[in-house]
């Protein structure tokens, strides 16, 4: 039994769908559902009911679920411990590429100051997954962006953040002090690829369905408002770039940024991050 695969059945049994459960851990569904299959048969018992309804816990499927949760957790316990035995203690920080985070470096650097011996692996993720691959496993702690999915994951607010309308300078709209949602009813829109969070797909989105370019990354949202006069949405204190603007929203919520973790994988360098980053955005 690996871990790999324990990690695979709690995606499933928090999400209960397996298709939720492949997005998450960024996989496609079949070999999810082989790994699932080979795991009730390693065990030699059925742990999901399967139905048209969706998918349900049996009472041995319960059991793995608190038991892999426990296991998760103390394999990344001793993983570290044994990191600092060893003198080789790392931390992958996934950070999400919105290529404008003016205190970044401070956190790095007072990071650096109170943990000078750990070695911090950067993941820098697209904004295709907002929680920078910690669902798959991918980094131990992300500084991102929500809402997003937050199952599974202790999610600690760092700051709120005003979001504007990101527009080319010479729009119509440019000019404006302010505006609402609704006065970008009827323009095109960049979007996310299709499988991304919904919740962040909706947020971003401004909260209905939209068309426009597909964009993954910061630049290629600003690129696209740039080339093509769509409209999208960024925070009010990052860089709108050369020929364009941000004009202030008045109507849409701010956005959250966030340090966030798996719950089965909390660690006392995570909480020492998490301790130095409310220092340094709450400043």
């Amino acid at each position: 039994m690996e871990l790999r695969t324990l990690r695979y059945f709690v995606a499933v049994a928090e999400e209960l769908h397996f298709g939720r459960a492949a997005r998450r851990l960024h996989l496609s569904q079949p070999p999810l559902s082989r790994a699932i299959k080979q795991l009730e048969t390693e065990l030699g018992a059925a742990l999901l009911d399967r139905s048209p309804q969706g998918v349900a816990l049996t009472p041995a499927g319960a059991v793995l679920l608190d038991e892999a949760r426990a296991l998760l957790g103390r394999a990344e316990r001793t993983r570290q411990r044994v990191a600092e035995a060893a003198g080789a203690v790392t931390l992958t920080l996934g950070i999400l590429g919105d290529g404008g985070d003016p205190r970044a470096k401070r956190l790095a650097d007072a990071y650096r100051r109170q943990h000078p011996r750990v070695e911090v692996h950067v993941r820098e993720a697209d904004l295709s997954d907002p929680t920078c691959g910690l669902h798959a496993g991918a980094v131990d702690v992300a500084l991102t962006r929500g809402p997003f999915d937050e199952t599974g994951l202790t999610v600690h607010g760092l700051r709120a953040d005003r979001v504007g309308a990101l527009l080319r300078a010479d729009d119509p709209l440019a000019g404006q002090v302010a505006l609402s949602v609704a006065d970008l009813t009827d323009r095109r829109w960049f979007v996310f690829p299709e499988g991304t969070d919904p919740l962040w797909q909706d947020y971003w989105n401004g909260g209905r369905p939209r068309e426009g370019p597909e964009v993954r990354a910061v630049q290629e949202c600003r690129q696209a408002v740039l080339w093509n006069g769509t409209v999208g949405l960024m925070p009010l204190d990052h860089p709108a770039g050369e020929g364009l603007t941000v004009v202030p929203l008045t109507d849409m919520p701010p956005s959250r940024l966030v340090l966030a973790w798996r719950e089965s994988a909390s660690t006392p360098l995570i909480h020492s991050l998490a301790r130095i980053a409310t220092a340094v955005y709450g400043s």
